[in-house]
């Protein structure tokens, strides 16, 4: 089986390790944790890596966080991926620091890269896994919230977070969705 992931994130050295880049985080260390490496191709960084018997495609888009759903799209034509086998992981407000939420659809919840993918792929009914990054900020304060840096406590707790999130997604391509939410959620 082939699987596109998908860590969603803005490119740029300004944007490197903060909150809303939390998906290339994670692929990268899923990419990190079976030797694999990314390559520049079109719409973004691509590794191919094995799990077991599933082929992964990891892809770090190039195309900034709201226009993510273009590079989505062409990997899945391109490798011939169903959108059953489409996880994207993307950071949530919504969640607390740290909680991981795997689920088989849901709403973009005012996530522009997860409402660019809906509308190029015309539907919501693909897998994410949301990584919370809590909602510690003022009103008003949002987007300085996801664009900021995470503070130093937070950063000693993300190798074991970022460890989970990889093995919650090589249990997806393995096991299936349910199973993994059974388990993980």
């Amino acid at each position: 089986m082939k699987y596109l992931i998908t860590g969603l994130g803005n490119i740029g050295a300004e944007y490197l390790g903060t909150r809303h880049n939390i998906g290339f985080r994670v692929v990268n260390q899923l990419v990190e944790s079976v030797n694999g490496q990314f390559t520049d191709e079109r719409y973004g960084a691509i590794a191919r890596i094995r799990v077991k018997s599933a082929e992964l495609i990891v892809l770090k888009p190039n195309t900034f966080m709201n226009l993510s759903g273009n590079a989505v799209r062409y990997w899945l034509q391109k490798e011939n991926i169903p959108v059953e086998n489409l996880l994207v992981v993307v950071d949530d407000l919504a969640l607390p620091f740290g909680h991981l939420r795997l689920k088989p659809q849901g709403s973009d919840a005012g996530h522009n890269g997860l409402k660019n993918i809906a509308q190029l792929l015309n539907t919501q009914n693909y897998a994410r896994l949301r990584f919370g990054i809590g909602n510690d900020f003022p009103r008003g304060g949002q987007i300085d919230y996801v664009l900021g840096k995470f503070p130093p406590e937070q950063l000693q707790q993300m190798p074991e977070i970022l460890n989970r999130a990889v093995e919650i997604i090589k249990s997806f391509c393995l096991a299936g969705i349910q199973i993994t939410m059974n388990q993980y959620n």
